[in-house]
């Protein structure tokens, strides 16, 4: 990022937990998403994402219920459509940009082509990551992290809890 951008501005407004809870909305979890997975591998973008997003719902109070507060399908899933779009038409200009560009893959409706509201709605999904149920996640075939072998890897994200089933 470009020293006093506007991504940096909005970068550090939300890890500083100063970012206004009225533009603390889907564009805004977006445009976190986007400009973590420009920087780092996907492992490392999660993680940060994750943990800045648990810290800034602290610091605003956010409740935690079903349909608020932090959810671990959601982001995980957000993050790997985001990788997706990253990795098959590269970066853009600006977070804004980026998200205007691939409105037609980043809609706030997009997940329910993958995840019945059921799944994705529930205290599991909420809590671990779930694999979609109702259609697979696209995986680019231009460009994988490590090779597409690593665990951090988008397609490789797996709830170690799920091995025993």
């Amino acid at each position: 990022m470009t020293n006093g951008s506007p991504d940096e501005a909005f970068l550090k407004a939300f890890e500083d937990c100063t970012l206004p809870f009225t533009e603390w909305r889907h564009r805004a979890h977006l445009k976190v998403a986007y400009l973590y997975l420009r920087e780092l591998p996907f492992g490392d973008a999660l993680i940060k994402v994750r943990k800045n997003i648990q810290r800034y719902n602290a610091a605003t109070n956010t409740p935690e219920g079903l349909e608020r507060g932090y959810h671990e399908t959601i982001t995980v899933s957000w993050m790997r459509l985001i990788h997706f779009a990253l990795s098959e038409r590269g970066p853009a200009a600006s977070a804004d940009e980026f998200v205007e560009r691939e409105a037609h893959v980043l809609n706030k409706e997009a997940l329910l082509k993958f995840y019945s509201r059921e799944q994705l709605i529930s205290w599991r999904a909420k809590s671990e990551f779930i694999e979609p149920d109702l259609a697979p996640f696209p995986i680019s075939a231009k460009k994988a992290d490590s090779g597409g072998t690593s665990s951090t890897s988008p397609h490789l994200i797996r709830d170690s809890s799920l091995q025993n089933e």
